[in-house]
């Protein structure tokens, strides 16, 4: 059996997304998210399902870091749509609740339904760990905020469904993989992910990027990081539409090379439905 690993407990969206689209795998929980890498690269697991970028919380910035450098690739792409319940022990309501228990980006998904019943938000490690700790602790004036699985799974009572401030709250997650796995380019849309540096010279990301807009190629993503602490050096991550195969693709990576160092393609993988949506 396959066996793919995930950042939080069981019950988080990452199980959850893990359990929708790799049924037949072991899905193994992580604490964080360099244990997750780690398990992949030391061939523990054989896959990864990271989320990468959120709707209203933006990336997942300690994964932009991570990634470039991991030596996994990219191998597919899933977008879950976020549910989040408030959830509490059993016999617990609202008038007994005081404090709500998630994960820092689940608390600010949230925040009209903690302003409304004035709870004290509390940080957990993730969304599913805080069902479990309240839980475990067995006291009705705590609440957690956590994906509907985490309630089957720990015993918990739903007090309210759906309590996200957004009804477009979804969460891009990739799939690594520590072999290059490069999808076929004439079975529909394609995505490619690369990183590079620009050279230190004026205009160079604008020169670096001109090739992609000669060549109509779409750019989805552009990120950009210090590399070793200097200011003058920059790293991009980048992702745009089509198969590095395409002609036009083609053309604007090798434009990209003369002004730019050390381009590193990280995937090339199926577009998931939904951005067709």
């Amino acid at each position: 059996m396959a066996r793919i690993a995930y950042q939080g407990e069981p019950g988080a969206n990452s199980h959850l997304v893990c359990k929708q689209h790799y049924p037949d795998a072991e899905a193994v929980p992580c604490a964080s998210f360099e244990d997750v890498f780690a398990a992949v690269t030391s061939g523990d697991c054989d896959l990864a399902m990271i989320p990468i970028d959120n709707s209203i919380a933006g990336r997942v910035a300690d994964i932009h870091h991570f990634l470039p450098h991991s030596g996994l690739h990219i191998i597919g792409e899933h977008f879950l749509r976020i549910a989040f319940d408030l959830m509490v022990i059993p016999g617990a309501d609202a008038s007994t609740i005081r404090t709500v228990h998630s994960h820092v980006h689940a608390l600010g998904q949230c925040r009209k339904v903690i302003r409304e019943l004035g709870l004290t938000p509390i940080i957990s490690g993730d969304t599913a760990g805080a069902a479990r700790e309240v839980a475990e602790a067995g006291d009705p004036t705590q609440a957690a905020i956590a994906p509907p699985l985490a309630a089957d799974i720990y015993g918990l009572e739903i007090l309210r469904r759906d309590v996200e401030d957004e009804d477009h709250n979804t969460t891009r997650f990739v799939v690594l993989s520590p072999d290059f796995v490069a999808a076929a380019p004439d079975q529909g849309p394609v995505i490619t992910t690369f990183v590079f540096n620009v050279r230190n010279l004026p205009a160079a990301l604008y020169k670096a990027l001109g090739g992609f807009a000669t060549n109509g190629i779409n750019m989805t993503k552009l990120e950009s990081y210090m590399v070793g602490g200097e200011f003058t050096a920059t790293q991009f991550l980048a992702e745009v539409d089509g198969h590095p195969d395409d002609p036009g693709l083609k053309r604007a990576l090798e434009e990209l090379t003369f002004f730019t160092t050390d381009i590193r393609i990280l995937g090339v993988y199926a577009a998931d439905p939904f951005r067709g949506a």
